[in-house]
């Protein structure tokens, strides 16, 4: 049948783990399409102060691409990026991406993808393929709150992941609103910059105690010198987040004891009652997002920093208005306040041959066979689909893991074994009933509201152990599937 040709959507670190196994593989014939102007996806979106992974940085890298360099033991949002951009160069990857290229839709027809794109300046051009791979990442599109009168606030104001560089915080009054992940690593990160900081927190979040040491420059000698180092200190920490902390999210245990001891524990830290009281959450540990930070409850304690809990009712050019009538006056509004986790590959439109969009797939909520495809849309795949495991887990190994999966179909097509290949929508309802059976026994249903939930009420998140999704993608179920 020959080489196939593949198109796959964003340079981000799915799409440039998909395009370095195609040329492993000896795969040459494939574009990617990235609407940025560099590789990078989040890493390249995100620059706020204090971003770090969290995730432990010798399990946060591809099992292809090792990085003895790394400086910390979670590593800081650029020297992420970086990495990515050396995997790029490194496996020459440059060569078959095409930034400023945002792909709009996609339509199967006549046994291929004809592929709309909006090209750099904004010039219309199409492409064809016989396969479409999706890697357009998770936590992707800003979310906005619907405040009254935000447009009003008289200085800068911006969401997280379009920092504002020109707005320097230092001895400035900076308000920031969310307390997830980002909205804690930025409040750690100007307590003591910013002249005032106002956290506006909706609901407190648990806190994971996790020390952040610094790599020193013989430990990075010796993993240059020593690869192996590499390999065992990225099995180390995927046993460990495997056996403690992914068991803890989906079943009952000593391991989801210990973790709730871990944060009550550290939550003890905050020594004013009143202070500790408003950081206490209302539900269980791991419900929602587990954040990691090893400095909050000292930024959060200082005179400096202020944690308002009174609800926000408007915004007006001088501040932040509460629901008690109090103005909080600020000069700069950060809004670390998520993304769409929903949205997958929307707002592109993919079409199946049948004229069915993925859409009129999607009316009831975002669902996949295996995380990765979709029945009634042939060759089409998708990284970090729904249901992927993504809860406190490494991204990397779950996008090798499905690259993985989604190379083993290109290589039957290029052996001349299938031309088209779509699971049975039977095959789908099974693995989503199965979902939907486990889902309960898992922590993130435990009666909290979070970004994981989905319209109906259950998280879109895999309900087992990641290394049992990576099991189930190793090989095929070929029975599951339509052929041509």
């Amino acid at each position: 049948m020959g080489e196939p040709r593949i198109v796959i959507v964003g340079a981000g670190m799915s799409g440039l783990c998909m395009g370095v196994l195609l040329k492993r593989a000896g795969l040459r014939d494939f574009t990617v399409y990235e609407k940025g102007g560099s590789a990078g996806g989040t890493w390249r979106d995100n620059t706020y102060p204090g971003l770090t992974c969290d995730v432990p940085s010798r399990f946060y890298q591809f099992t292809f691409a090792p990085n003895p360099g790394w400086t910390r033991l979670y590593s800081p949002g650029a020297e992420i990026r970086a990495y990515l951009d050396r995997v790029a160069d490194a496996h020459g990857l440059r060569e078959h991406i095409v930034f400023g290229a945002e792909v709009t839709g996609a339509e199967h027809r006549a046994g291929r993808w004809h592929v709309a794109v909006a090209g750099p300046g904004g010039a219309a051009t199409a492409d064809e393929a016989d396969f479409l791979v999706t890697a357009t990442g998770v936590l992707h599109h800003p979310r906005l709150p619907e405040i009254p009168g935000l447009d009003s606030f008289a200085g800068p104001c911006f969401h997280s992941a379009r920092w504002d560089h020109s707005a320097d915080p230092r001895g400035r009054r900076v308000a920031v609103v969310g307390t997830g992940s980002t909205g804690v690593q930025i409040t750690t990160a100007l307590a003591g910059t910013a002249g005032r900081l106002l956290l506006f927190q909706r609901t407190a979040q648990w806190i994971l105690p996790t020390p952040n040491r610094r790599y020193g420059r013989l430990t990075r000698a010796a993993h240059r010198a020593l690869p192996r180092l590499d390999r065992l200190g990225y099995r180390w920490y995927e046993f460990l987040i495997s056996a403690v902390l992914s068991r803890a999210l989906v079943r009952d245990g000593w391991q989801r004891r210990l973790i709730g001891r871990l944060v009550r524990r550290n939550l003890a830290k905050v020594r004013d009652p009143d202070l500790r009281r408003r950081l206490t959450p209302p539900d269980e540990p791991m419900c929602k997002r587990l954040i990691a930070s090893d400095g909050f409850y000292d930024a959060v304690q200082r005179d400096d920093v202020d944690v308002v809990t009174s609800p926000i009712d408007h915004v007006e050019p001088r501040g932040i208005v509460t629901a008690d009538g109090t103005l909080h006056e600020a000069d700069v509004l950060v809004l670390a306040t998520g993304f769409d986790a929903h949205a997958y590959v929307r707002p592109m439109t993919v079409t199946g041959p049948d004229g069915r969009t993925l859409e009129d797939a999607w009316a009831d909520g975002p669902r996949a066979y295996r995380t990765v495809a979709l029945p009634g849309f042939p060759n089409f795949f998708m990284l970090m689909g729904p249901h992927s495991p993504i809860g406190n887990y490494s991204l990397i190994a779950i996008a090798e893991a499905q690259a993985a999966y989604i190379l083993g179909w290109i290589r039957r097509h290029r052996a001349g074994l299938v031309k088209t290949a779509a699971p049975t929508a039977e095959a789908t309802d099974r693995f989503n009933d199965a979902l939907r059976r486990a889902l309960p026994r898992t922590i993130w249903t435990s009666g909290c509201a979070s970004w994981y939930l989905g319209r109906d009420g259950l998280p879109e998140l895999w309900p087992w152990t990641p290394r049992a999704h990576a099991r189930m993608l190793r090989e095929p179920a070929l029975r599951d599937f339509e052929t041509t």
